[in-house]
């Protein structure tokens, strides 16, 4: 049984750890993509007693939520597809934002109705962002030759589309003042800061394709920006000073900080040596648990942005409308994204959920630190 609210039963089951021997909860089971939220976000509600994924179970990507650990599953979602890696769950824990085509929605969990945000005629939009307090909200958008972020009230107020010359990804509110949006323009140069009215639009750090930084995000509540550049180190940026420092030297890839900013959770790939949590201050880093991901995407092997001439698929991604070239599904470039773990903390940080094809099917797990 599928549709809106359709409950099944529970596939949990557990193993421990080859390499650690930690517990670790495998949630999914369907032969199918199954993955969690993305790294950005945490795939577990406040009270830590749901575990939101997207699977494509029904033949296109939907929400569904499972009870943590050994819970039903139910599905949240119906209709045409949403982007897979949109949802983002309110503070509150009662509803979660996500993106179907040129639409931003809140889904209530309790009722399971959406509400439309906002619409943006003929557009993709991406990953959705809160801030702290879920007032606001931003996103990635493509509409047409025009690429940039959006921004607004959850309540539809005050939206507006912010231009960028180039493809723009994973858009999110600095944590102690919000007014500012730190986003990624692909390819270099990354780290970027606008005001989300539009305006005070700066890069961040000056760089050229051969330096490969990926996946910035704010240190926490420290303010700073911590990221790495793939595969060399993982690294913090002073968002007053700008100045730059290296954490630790490994090939940290997908990266997620705890509240506080004092640990930063990561998985690794060439090789890939499992999930990893890193002391800021030490610099040190201790296993969680292997991935045994796939891991997939040819630019991984190289220490440089892919560019046009890259892409063996270029012209099918143009045609389907994607955000950006690394969301198309046949990617070898970039992905598929959802052979890539993608490490993200549960809300008390004693958990840490990850996606893996292990199976042959890529499934939801989730282990004890």
């Amino acid at each position: 049984m599928s549709g809106k609210g359709a409950v099944s039963p529970s596939e949990h089951s557990t193993y421990r750890d080859g390499a650690t021997g930690a517990l670790v909860h495998q949630m999914t089971s369907h032969p199918s993509i199954n993955h969690a939220t993305y790294f950005l976000q945490s795939s577990f509600t406040p009270d830590g007693r749901t575990l939101l994924f997207t699977s494509y179970r029904t033949g296109a990507a939907q929400l569904f939520e499972a009870g943590f650990p050994d819970g039903g599953i139910r599905q949240l979602t119906d209709g045409p597809a949403i982007h897979p890696f949109s949802a983002a769950i309110h503070p509150s824990g009662e509803s979660v934002f996500f993106a179907r085509r040129g639409d931003i929605l809140e889904l209530d969990r309790r009722t399971l109705r959406e509400r439309t945000i906002v619409s943006f005629d003929g557009a993709q939009l991406g990953e959705c962002s809160p801030d702290r307090q879920g007032g606001w909200l931003t996103a990635a958008i493509k509409q047409g030759s025009t690429s940039g972020l959006v921004a607004g009230r959850v309540d539809g107020a005050g939206w507006k589309l912010i231009p960028f010359p180039r493809t723009v990804i994973h858009p999110q509110f600095h944590p102690l003042e919000p007014e500012w949006i730190e986003f990624s323009g692909d390819p270099a140069p990354r780290m970027h800061r606008v005001r989300r009215d539009g305006t005070g639009i700066e890069c961040l750090y000056e760089h050229d394709n051969a330096e490969f930084l990926v996946h910035e995000t704010f240190l926490g509540s420290t303010g700073d920006l911590v990221f790495t550049v793939w595969p060399r180190m993982l690294c913090r940026m002073d968002w007053t000073t700008r100045q730059i420092r290296t954490i630790s030297a490994f090939n940290a890839w997908h990266i997620t900080p705890n509240r506080d900013g004092t640990l930063v959770l990561c998985d690794t790939n060439h090789p890939d040596d499992g999930l990893f949590v890193v002391d800021v201050a030490a610099g040190t880093r201790r296993r969680v648990c292997l991935s045994e991901s796939s891991n997939q995407g040819s630019q991984w092997k190289s220490s440089r942005y892919a560019l046009k001439e890259d892409f063996e698929d270029a012209r099918s991604a143009a045609k389907s409308g994607a955000l950006s070239w690394m969301e198309v599904a046949t990617d070898t470039v970039y992905g598929p994204q959802w052979t890539h773990p993608h490490p993200s903390f549960s809300a008390d940080e004693r958990l840490v959920v990850f996606a893996s094809d292990r199976s042959g099917h890529p499934q939801v797990y989730a282990a004890h630190i």
